[in-house]
């Protein structure tokens, strides 16, 4: 048939995916790479739903990618937690 094209399957993550995701980023105690994470997930996900969920969870500002490292910054990190109650306040003087 003339005029008929390949239709692009979008994969759209359901909520139990991107929480299994979120869990997997939020449990790791050395930041994985993208492609490790996918890798280690507890249940199988086809890579274009997975950075899916990547690029969600990037424009939500929960993760940053760092040297193609995965980072969790949502403050309910405890690493994060410690590292910014330890920090020193400076204060402007006026």
């Amino acid at each position: 048939m003339v005029g008929r094209r390949k239709r692009e399957r979008v994969h759209e993550p359901t909520l139990a995916t991107i929480l299994m995701v979120e869990r997997a980023i939020h449990k790791a105690e050395d930041y994985p790479t993208k492609a490790a994470l996918w890798r280690a997930l507890p249940r199988k996900v086809q890579y274009q739903t997975f950075s899916r969920i990547i690029d969600y969870l990037l424009s939500s500002n929960k993760i940053i990618l760092n040297d193609h490292e995965i980072v969790w910054i949502l403050p309910d990190n405890p690493k994060l937690k410690g590292f910014l109650n330890s920090n020193v306040r400076v204060r402007r003087k006026r």
